[in-house]
């Protein structure tokens, strides 16, 4: 052969190994992708206790909702730790949590255990569990809803912009970040506000097991560490993971089980957007790891509340 037909078939060959390893590379991405997707946050068919984790702002989250139905029909899950760090979020996101762990309580014990915060929507989240344990500084509390937006009217004014409309009565579509809040205005998500509220303090008396005016009188947006929500039957204990252990032993849990967290489950197509890659880029941008926590130094999640929010310090 001459020596540019070796040359040549040289130079084919590494291009074939290449493209060989390239190939052998994707399937086996694709494989530990799709092995991960099945894998991810199910614990094995041995007895344990769940953990579930509830971090950041409250959403109405369809996929915490899933796994908690899913823990909720697992043979396996003898007891369930909720671990709570949240300021809170919109309102109907804490009321959806709440009614699917009441729904989990009434077929497995479930303890809540609150890191540094527990607010608002995480509270009332806290209070559908069936015991309630927080850190001696654990922040709990700020029993309250609210609603807040913008007025750009003063910048209007600056800029020489005005808005003209045509509505079918007057609170059609208010308040409106461009016009001034009237009085009536004001009046009406008052009302929306206080029915809310009521509904708020209701879930804490009954599940507190307190008065209504007892919980009144702490429902005035106030905070409170661990200790002092203690003293005021906020929360029933001081402690860690090992003393939600000691409350599930009570209801005839195994303290010796394995603790599993049940994570989020992630398929290959939402990989981009997973827990995963966003502790890659928290790293990268010098931020702490944790997905939710690269979005919530970024203020991403704030662009997203809407409506009545139960939430501690939005701003």
């Amino acid at each position: 052969m001459r020596a540019d037909d070796l040359i040549e078939r040289t130079r084919l060959r590494r291009k074939l190994s290449f493209w060989r390893i390239c190939a052998l590379l994707i399937v086996a991405v694709a494989i530990g992708a799709v092995a991960y997707s099945f894998g991810s946050g199910r614990a094995s068919s041995r007895d344990h206790i769940a953990k579930v984790r509830i971090e950041g702002t409250i959403f109405e989250d369809e996929k915490l909702i899933e796994r908690l139905e899913d823990v909720r029909k697992s043979a396996s899950v003898k007891g369930v730790i909720l671990s709570i760090d949240s300021p809170g979020g919109t309102t109907t996101g804490g009321e959806a949590i709440f009614e699917e762990v009441r729904r989990l309580a009434g077929d497995k014990p479930v303890v809540a255990q609150v890191g540094t915060l527990a607010a608002s929507a995480g509270y009332m989240i806290a209070t559908a569990s069936d015991h309630i344990v927080a850190r001696q500084t654990s922040i709990v509390g700020s029993i309250g809803v609210l609603v807040q937006f913008p007025n750009f009217t003063g910048l209007m004014e600056k800029v020489g912009i005005t808005l003209d409309e045509v509505k079918s009565s007057p609170l059609k579509a208010e308040p409106s970040p461009f016009n001034p809040t009237t009085e009536p205005e004001r009046a009406m998500l008052r009302s929306l506000i206080m029915d809310s509220y009521d509904w708020f303090v209701g879930i804490v008396a009954d599940r507190r097991s307190m008065s209504r005016q007892e919980v009144i009188v702490l429902a005035d947006g106030s905070i409170f560490t661990g200790r002092q929500a203690l003293q005021k039957r906020l929360v029933d204990a001081v402690g860690g993971e090992e003393t939600a252990i000691d409350w599930l032993e009570t209801r005839g849990v195994d303290r010796k089980l394995e603790v599993i967290e049940w994570k989020p489950k992630e398929t290959a197509s939402s990989f981009l957007l997973s827990n995963t890659a966003m502790d890659r880029l928290a790293s990268i941008l010098g931020y702490p790891s944790g997905g939710s926590e690269l979005i919530r130094q970024l203020g991403i999640e704030r662009l997203f509340l809407d409506g009545m929010v139960s939430v501690w310090q939005p701003d």
